[in-house]
């Protein structure tokens, strides 16, 4: 099989750096804005920890019936850290031996961790958003409180909002970019 162009090689090396950089910044952001928190309230998302404003939107949350978040209630922060490590180390791999082979892998998985990661926070925003304590002290009937996946949405007089943050744009923008090299490799590059 062909090597990788030296100029590849060279980008995926700064993507797997950008990769690792990501752990030192927040992954994801949820944002609630309402007229009584004119300011809005924040939630980080990190690899291995949630913070912002949580104890706030607890607060808030347990007038609907949501559950708490805490940290403990994700085992995925548990081991994000370590998958976000290994991309980092598989694109370093790639960019030292070259091999398209190699590519591919790299590629796989950082689209089933794309995909697994993306389906796993819809689920936790489907379970906290429906699953109510049916005592709560607000009920409204065929109501749910789900954040959107991703862009912004209106629950009550909440617009809540779910995006990538720093760390999330330093993972998806070096992948989708391995994934273009991956393609012209494969598929465009002159025999």
């Amino acid at each position: 099989m062909k090597n990788i162009k030296p100029f590849f090689r060279v980008i995926i090396l700064l993507c797997s750096i950008a990769m690792i950089v990501s752990l030192k910044f927040p992954v994801w952001k949820i944002i609630l804005e309402a007229p009584q928190y004119p300011e809005g309230l924040e939630m980080k998302i990190w690899a291995d920890r949630i913070a912002g404003d949580v104890d706030k939107i607890n607060g808030l949350n347990h007038y609907i019936g949501m559950a708490l978040i805490k940290e403990e209630n994700f085992p995925e922060l548990k081991f994000m850290k370590y998958m976000i490590i290994a991309m980092g180390v598989l694109g370093l791999l790639v960019s030292i031996f070259g091999k398209r082979w190699m590519l591919w892998i790299f590629s796989g998985y950082l689209l089933i961790c794309g995909i697994w990661g993306m389906y796993d926070f819809w689920h936790w925003e489907y379970e906290y958003g429906h699953n109510l304590d049916p005592h709560a002290a607000i009920k409204i009937e065929g109501m749910a409180y789900q954040p959107p996946l991703l862009g912004w949405e209106q629950l009550l007089n909440f617009l809540a909002g779910s995006f990538p943050d720093v760390g999330g744009w330093l993972i998806i923008g070096p992948a989708t970019l391995i994934i273009f090299i991956l393609v012209y490799e494969q598929f465009f590059r002159k025999k």
